[in-house]
């Protein structure tokens, strides 16, 4: 009993991330057992890989021990998940380094590559949305129209495109290759990521352009936005004041959904520009079947995932009154 009127005295944003947490976890225990058990099933041998076709039957036998490959499933799970909990998820089979600190550059320049593609993309995408939902013709058809036709295009397309026009055949401005050497950061050659940036801004615009489009246009045939017209409210007023802050709910959703997207967009598009993220070295990590990182990498791409939701979540609670004063009147 005390807990319940503990829990109900608290915030509705508490008592979201009370709940959404324990889940979140749980979600990231169930993807950790699909994440091992995909790698255990892949084909050739771990062992075989790291040290070469001239390796010798004992040699094959000591590196399978060292990496605890003769153990059962079970067992070698529970060392991982052991490894994942107290931040040490094991050694790369191809460098002999610790995971954490072959990938934890490539984590940061990924992170850093979707924050200004985010930061860009959503601002662009509810501008342009507001400017279509009150310009509702020939503005409108214009930039509907060309959302819908790049939200057809898949992601390495769209990265190829933007290489032959500004790198290769149409214009020279920007490198092909978004190459950097170890240890440099990508804020020293910032002209490194342009083409990565523009290309997952583009596939993040037409989602949330549409959604902010069509909520807003919702909003604006309400009875309360009427009113406010009614009474001589100016337009900017009504739109940036009463509107716009109903309309975002929904789209805070589509844009988690979104930047989840954006998780899968990454891997494509940093392989087509040899940007060193988490794409990049997944692909790296897969063809030289380096288990650990592969475990570790998709692991980390499921936590980003599941937080995001969360966030989105928390902050469509915040932006919606009515789901606010529910939860204090509940209380």
């Amino acid at each position: 009993m005390s807990d319940k009127s503990g829990m109900a005295s608290l915030s509705p944003g508490s008592r979201l991330l009370l709940t959404r947490i324990p889940l979140g976890l749980m979600t990231l225990l169930l993807a950790s057992v699909v994440v091992f058990t995909a790698t255990q099933v892949l084909p050739g041998d771990a062992a075989r890989a790291v040290l070469g076709r001239t390796a010798t039957p004992e040699s094959l036998a000591a590196l399978r021990a060292q990496l605890n490959l003769d153990s059962p499933s079970s067992v070698q799970y529970l060392l991982w998940l052991r490894g994942i909990v107290t931040a040490d998820p094991g050694t790369s089979l191809v460098n002999g380094l610790p995971v954490w600190s072959s990938i934890a550059p490539r984590i940061a320049n990924s992170l850093a590559l979707m924050l200004i593609t985010a930061a860009i993309s959503v601002s662009l995408a509810i501008v342009f949305g507001v400017v279509a939902a009150v310009r509702r013709g020939w503005v409108d058809a214009t930039l509907s129209a060309s959302a819908l036709a790049i939200s057809a295009i898949p992601p390495f397309v769209l990265g190829m495109i933007m290489i032959i026009l500004f790198a290769t055949t149409v214009f020279r401005w920007l490198p092909a290759v978004s190459y950097l050497r170890p240890g440099v950061s990508i804020w020293s050659t910032p002209s490194a990521i342009v083409l990565p940036v523009a290309t997952l801004a583009l596939v993040v615009f037409p989602y949330v352009f549409r959604m902010t489009r069509t909520s807003l246009i919702e909003v604006l045939s309400s009875d309360y936005i009427e009113m406010a017209r009614l009474k001589g409210v100016s337009m900017r007023r009504i739109i940036f004041r009463h509107a716009l802050p109903n309309a975002l709910a929904p789209v805070a959703q589509v844009i988690a959904l979104t930047l989840a997207y954006l998780v899968g967009g990454v891997v494509a598009v940093e392989y087509v520009f040899g940007f060193p993220g988490m794409g990049q070295g997944l692909v790296d990590a897969i063809n030289a079947r380096d288990i650990p990182t592969i475990q570790f990498i998709v692991l980390a791409l499921a936590t980003f995932y599941v937080a995001v939701n969360i966030l989105a979540d928390y902050i469509a609670l915040m932006l919606t009154p009515r789901l606010r004063t529910t939860g204090r009147q509940a209380a």
